[in-house]
């Protein structure tokens, strides 16, 4: 039954599900990636050659950001062939494929994971198999960095049951422990918000009173629980953690 249903869905999953055309549309591309740079502040590496790979690597706009900042030796994975369509118009070395087998089979090789979108969509023993062959595919104080729905966030659910292929939902604190569990060190989660420059001066103006609005939901928890909790409070969140030498 899970093969059979994600069979169905994955085969054309770009267009189905992420209203993807045939072209892939670089200013967009572009715009979305002027906030990366601030969310992946200091988590990337200094070399350009290092090798990247982009699990789920979707429509591209992750692997073209890459691109655009100067990094030269990157691949990128997904299981839907639209997908992998549109990914390839950026860089030539997309694989169609399953990525726990990819995993499986690429021990040491990586000096960073990116994994946007995607560990939402397994199922909890999946979940475990993919850090696992996270940590395994790395070399030695390699990064691995992903992106998913936020439990802790009062709109999480909209993304957590926005997908019909969406298995399970994470909070910051969980998922730092998962990382922790299978090896990853100095664990680290951020929002995945408006951001304060580098965007436009109307995201500047929404990352102020975002600063508000968290505020409100710390003063919340404190209220209620005694205690502040993570801070991340987007409907979507980043989190990372580094192999250990």
């Amino acid at each position: 039954m899970k093969s059979s249903y994600r069979t169905r869905l994955y085969s054309h999953y770009g267009h189905d599900f992420q209203d993807a055309g045939e072209v892939f549309d670089v200013k967009t591309a572009q715009r979305w990636g002027k906030a990366q740079t601030y969310r992946l502040r200091n988590w990337l590496p200094d070399s350009k050659d290092v090798k990247i790979i982009d699990l789920a690597c979707g429509g591209g706009k992750l692997l073209n950001f890459f691109k655009g900042n100067g990094y030269n030796n990157l691949q990128g994975i997904d299981i839907s062939p639209d997908q992998v369509s549109l990914s390839r118009q950026v860089v030539p070395d997309v694989l169609q494929g399953n990525i726990l087998e990819h995993l499986r089979n690429s021990p040491a090789t990586y000096d960073l994971i990116t994994a946007y979108d995607i560990i939402e969509h397994f199922h909890k023993d999946e979940v475990l198999d993919f850090l696992d062959g996270c940590y395994a595919a790395l070399k030695p104080n390699g990064r691995l960095v992903l992106q998913t729905c936020n439990a802790d966030s009062p709109w999480g659910t909209m993304h957590r049951y926005g997908d019909f292929t969406h298995e399970v939902s994470f909070n910051p604190n969980v998922l730092s422990r998962l990382l922790k569990l299978v090896g990853f060190q100095m664990t680290e989660a951020r929002e995945a918000g408006p951001v304060p420059w580098g965007y436009s001066l109307t995201c500047t103006m929404r990352f102020l009173m975002w600063q508000l609005f968290r505020a409100w939901f710390i003063l919340w928890n404190l209220v209620e629980t005694g205690s502040k909790g993570d801070g991340v409070f987007t409907r979507i969140f980043l989190t990372t953690g580094i192999k250990g030498n």
